[in-house]
């Protein structure tokens, strides 16, 4: 079977970025390590208010580490800090974008969780289309990586011996009938409610676990649409630069898509790190019955 590092090498990526996305996914071990010593919340919160897991700030600190001293990357912009890391002696000028460990509130009854990387050649603040590379690790029964370099994407899994094997290759995403929507029900704006009566009345069926990461796996796997409305009175729910911008760039290459509901995210010019929008992230055909930006 093809590794991870034989695939990166038929790619046209940088050797830095290989390295790279070589290092981070083998802190999936370390990270599922930790998983048994940190349960609890740890009474601080992140920049987005939110009250911190324990894991949070572990798999935070043990990433920005690691990448820090690897040398490959000049700036680092994670979920859980307020800032910009500057690596000043880096020998390149790659940005990485990331969520640590996105469901982190899930490790405490042993759901997938995972983390969310985007990489960029240069700054961090650039549109998600800018992106040289998007992945992102999923805990689950099995420890996956799903890639792109946007040279289509791959799936791989991590056997006994912790290297990576592909497990799915150029995988594309279905034009299914999964649905997962976050915001309480209730405050759902009238659009976005109509939207997903249309795709119950269709047969649409629920998937919603949570972890933003482990609902896309679905939705890339079956199709179908995953999606966060603009609630009254935020601007979203989802980060713009961790979350929105690395999936919807897995999904583009994948021929799916990702809008706020009125324009593709992919486009969007950052106007700050911690930027929050809405959206709705799956399959083209479905979520142009709710915008008509799809193209």
């Amino acid at each position: 079977m093809v590794t991870l590092r034989e695939y990166l090498d038929r790619t046209s990526a940088s050797e830095d970025l290989k390295d790279l996305v070589v290092l981070i996914a083998d802190q999936a071990a370390p990270i599922r390590a930790a998983f048994i010593t940190n349960q609890a919340y740890v009474g601080t919160e992140n920049t987005s208010g939110e009250e911190q897991a324990a894991m949070d700030v572990w798999a935070d600190r043990h990433l920005t580490r690691v990448i820090g001293e690897s040398g490959l990357v000049a700036e680092l912009a994670s979920e859980e800090q307020e800032e910009v890391n500057r690596f000043p002696h880096a020998r390149g000028s790659l940005g990485v974008v990331m969520d640590p460990l996105d469901g982190s509130s899930l490790v405490k009854v042993n759901l997938a969780v995972g983390t969310i990387v985007g990489v960029f050649d240069g700054p961090v603040l650039q549109p998600g289309e800018r992106l040289k590379a998007a992945f992102y690790l999923l805990y689950g029964p099995m420890t996956t990586l799903t890639l792109t370099v946007g040279e289509g994407v791959q799936i791989f899994a991590q056997d006994e011996s912790g290297e990576y094997l592909l497990l799915k290759e150029s995988v594309q995403m279905p034009e299914g009938k999964l649905y997962g929507s976050g915001g309480a029900k209730p405050s759902w704006p009238d659009n976005h409610r109509d939207f997903i009566c249309g795709l119950e009345d269709g047969g649409g069926k629920l998937r919603y676990s949570g972890a933003f990461v482990a609902d896309f796996h679905q939705i890339l796997t079956y199709g179908g649409v995953y999606c966060y409305p603009c609630m009254p009175g935020k601007e979203g729910k989802l980060r713009l630069l961790f979350e929105a911008n690395p999936m919807g760039f897995i999904a583009q290459d994948a021929g799916g898509t990702c809008t706020d509901g009125e324009r593709l995210l992919l486009e969007v010019q950052p106007e700050r790190i911690h930027q929050k929008v809405p959206i709705y992230i799956g399959s083209r055909s479905v979520i142009c019955r709710l915008t008509d930006v799809c193209r």
